[in-house]
């Protein structure tokens, strides 16, 4: 089985470095600059918990138009660079493959398979590039739990659960479901199927939400901040109102989401940084629209009030323009030239 992990940073690294070593699939990677040159050079290395996982990487490349269409396409490139790559992706999927999006937040494929709805949603996927491309009919979801940061490139530091949940946006059960299962399943991963794959992005949604987004903002992991009432009452009603959009859509997972529990055990102390606050402190694009801004679109449509998401939503957009300016203004610098370590 071939498979292409699209975008080798600290999550992708790490199922990439699992996969290979376990020879759980042919597996080609696509990555650029020093991650690249770091896989070239001495292969992909992951800390995990208390085991280390160490993989020689044969076939890594910046070029996907050298790789042969794959049977398996695993795509972790951030959300707001899928659009543009939305070509190069589609050419990946093999006739009978299919890629696999992993990607924080409400996906660009979100309405396939919904009723009464338009197909695209503008915010994630602008002109359809996604859609008409890649094609919904060719994905599958996914929601991962992994707390996963790259220390420098080719290091990757997991601490934590490294648990996944696959699944067909229609909620089918496929052949391709099962043939992805079976090559994490040879890696040693924890992977399960889900007969409801919205419902679990919800779940893990109103995690991310609330701690990615507030990390951002303040800069640090919330658990340095997480004894401040204040905070906690931001995060509170981050989690709330999505509770409550994800209800009005006709997931209702109120009844499973312990707020209270939520907002003080934020992060885990120690532990890999957010990955939203890990894209602030390397410059990088921000993923409002998955993580927040789509749902404030959705409770828009659905007339659900969302005061702290309304607040939350403006400020995380100025913070990405002043980035996207901080990039312009490093002549020479930017993502995907290394790992850039600033202090919280």
């Amino acid at each position: 089985m071939k498979v292409c992990v699209f975008g080798a940073g600290a999550l992708g690294g790490q199922l990439a470095a699992r996969l290979i070593a376990a020879k759980a699939a042919d597996v080609a990677v696509v990555a650029r600059g020093a991650y690249l040159e770091a896989m070239r050079s001495r292969g992909l290395v992951v800390r995990s918990n208390n085991e280390e996982i160490k993989a020689r990487v044969d076939l890594a490349t910046d070029d996907p138009a050298t790789l042969p269409p794959q049977d398996l396409l695993i795509v972790t490139l951030k959300a707001p660079a899928l659009p543009a790559m939305a070509g190069t992706l589609a050419r990946l999927i093999a006739p009978n493959g299919c890629a696999l999006f992993v990607t924080n937040g409400i996906p660009w494929w979100w309405r396939h398979g919904l009723p009464g709805t338009p197909a695209t949603l503008p915010l994630l996927d602008p002109d359809g590039a996604l859609w008409s491309q890649v094609m919904p009919q060719r994905v599958l979801g996914c929601v991962v739990y992994a707390p996963t940061e790259a220390i420098e490139p080719g290091v990757i530091l997991h601490r934590g659960p490294f648990r996944w949940i696959l699944g067909e946006p229609d909620n089918s059960t496929s052949t391709r479901l099962r043939e992805a299962l079976a090559s994490f399943q040879r890696a040693g991963i924890a992977v399960e199927t889900s007969n409801d794959l919205r419902r679990d992005i919800w779940l893990k949604l109103v995690r991310n939400a609330s701690n990615g987004t507030l990390s951002a903002l303040i800069r640090q992991p919330l658990a340095a901040a997480c004894d401040d009432p204040a905070l906690q009452q931001i995060a509170a009603g981050l989690i709330r109102e999505t509770l409550e959009v994800a209800a009005a859509l006709g997931w209702d997972v109120r009844s499973e989401v312990d707020v209270g529990d939520l907002t003080k055990r934020a992060d885990v102390r120690g532990g890999p940084r957010s990955s939203t606050l890990q894209d602030v402190l390397l410059g990088r694009p921000l993923e409002i629209a998955a993580l927040i801004g789509q749902t404030q679109a959705f409770a828009r449509e659905k007339g659900v009030a969302v005061p702290t998401i309304d607040v939350i939503v403006p400020l995380l957009r100025a913070l990405d323009k002043s980035l996207a300016r901080e990039r312009r203004g490093n002549a020479g610098g930017g993502e995907g030239q290394g790992v850039r370590r600033r202090p919280v």
